[in-house]
């Protein structure tokens, strides 16, 4: 329970703390809704789950052992990022909608889940910081109920903070908030998401 303990704390820490994907969630849990926001936290799930489910099953070293794949995936993550950024500084720099209208019209469902899985498939840390989570709390010779025990419950306390950030950023007193800095939102989101992409693109 302790090892476990452990990897449940690490976790959270990493899923919860501000991020590109964590970034976006509120983002358009603000300017578009619970369901648009829940539609791309479950992207960003789906995909969390995979890289988890590589960390666990070991298929994590190979990748590590082929740098050109994880060099591949960092640029297109870190491009995907920076057009990310790019949307982001059109929207604050164009006209506010008039009063009673939508700042922003609601996106596709499909394409919000589609844009959680790139964000998170083009981020080759998540999988390197699922394999340090979990090699955190479990030692050399953990049985495989162990390590599935571990990764199953990392799914559960991630699907809670990523949908947990849509209906948090979706309540009417943030839909008001954002609506008054509609345009600071959307500039502070497009120099983080710059910035990330950035970090990525030029980072070791």
């Amino acid at each position: 329970m302790q090892d476990l303990l452990v990897v449940y704390i690490a976790y959270v820490i990493a899923a919860g703390s501000p991020g590109p994907s964590n970034m976006a969630i509120m983002n358009v849990a603000m300017s578009q809704g619970r369901r648009p926001a829940l539609a791309l936290a479950a992207g960003v799930i789906t995909m969390s789950t995979c890289w988890g489910l590589i960390a666990v099953t070991g298929i994590s070293t190979l990748l590590v052992g082929y740098a050109h794949a994880l060099l591949f995936i960092k640029i297109a993550g870190g491009l995907y990022l920076l057009w990310l950024a790019w949307r982001a500084a059109r929207s604050a720099v164009a006209a506010d909608a008039p009063v009673g209208e939508p700042a922003r019209p609601s996106t596709a469902f499909g394409v919000l889940y589609r844009r959680g899985i790139l964000m998170h498939l083009g981020n080759p840390k998540a999988v390197l910081a699922w394999v340090a989570i979990m090699s955190l709390g479990l030692k050399p010779g953990a049985s495989p109920e162990m390590a599935m025990t571990a990764f199953g419950g990392c799914v559960l306390l991630g699907i809670s903070i990523f949908a947990g950030y849509a209906l948090l950023f979706s309540t009417a007193p943030m839909v008001r908030g954002y609506a008054r800095a509609r345009r600071w939102v959307e500039a502070g989101l497009a120099v983080f998401l710059a910035g990330a992409g950035s970090r990525l693109l030029f980072s070791n």
